[in-house]
């Protein structure tokens, strides 16, 4: 990891470099690679010490920012809420990469069975078949919201069906 920084009215000593080197060093197994670089900004104002990390990893840039008395404190509590923001990023990318293995179809290995048990029958419905002309189910079949109508043709006294297509047409079913 590459450290890069910056001191604004005061000046980076080595102790500085150290403690947050040795916290981020803590940190190596959230950024296992070495394309992590990290910008620490260092800041006094009057009585408040100013902590800014920017952290660059994984074509992401994860910020934080605490203020304290002590410098130590503050770049500290940097530290933690950059590890937080890392933690929730490394998660959500192992997310990603699982889904994507997850969405992928096993390849067949080359038997395919067809499932052992015969088709069930899921719902049964019983109508009245009333004896009625085929036009005759037609003129009540644009009046219904049903997709079919079950009937007794008064000609032959036989069971038929009148079913809407999707052409917007009828279509007939006779035994």
């Amino acid at each position: 990891m590459e450290f890069e920084y910056t001191g604004r009215h005061v000046d980076v000593t080595p102790a500085l470099r150290s403690h947050v080197e040795d916290h981020f060093q803590k940190l190596e197994h959230i950024f296992n690679d070495s394309t992590a670089r990290a910008h620490v900004i260092i800041e006094v104002e009057k009585n408040r010490q100013i902590g800014e990390i920017l952290l660059h990893w994984r074509d992401h840039t994860l910020t934080a920012r605490d203020t304290n008395a002590d410098m130590y404190q503050a770049l500290t509590r940097a530290i933690a809420k950059i590890e937080k923001q890392a933690l929730k990023l490394k998660k959500k990318i192992i997310d990603r990469k699982q889904g994507a293995r997850r969405a992928v179809a096993p390849e067949p290995d080359g038997q395919v069975e067809a499932s052992p048990r015969p088709p069930r029958i899921i719902a049964a419905r019983r109508y009245t078949v009333k004896p009625m002309t085929a036009e005759e189910a037609a003129l009540h079949l644009t009046g219904e919201d049903d997709q079919f109508v079950v009937f007794r043709d008064a000609d032959t006294n036989r069971v038929g069906v009148l079913y809407k297509r999707s052409d917007g047409n009828f279509g007939l079913i006779e035994p």
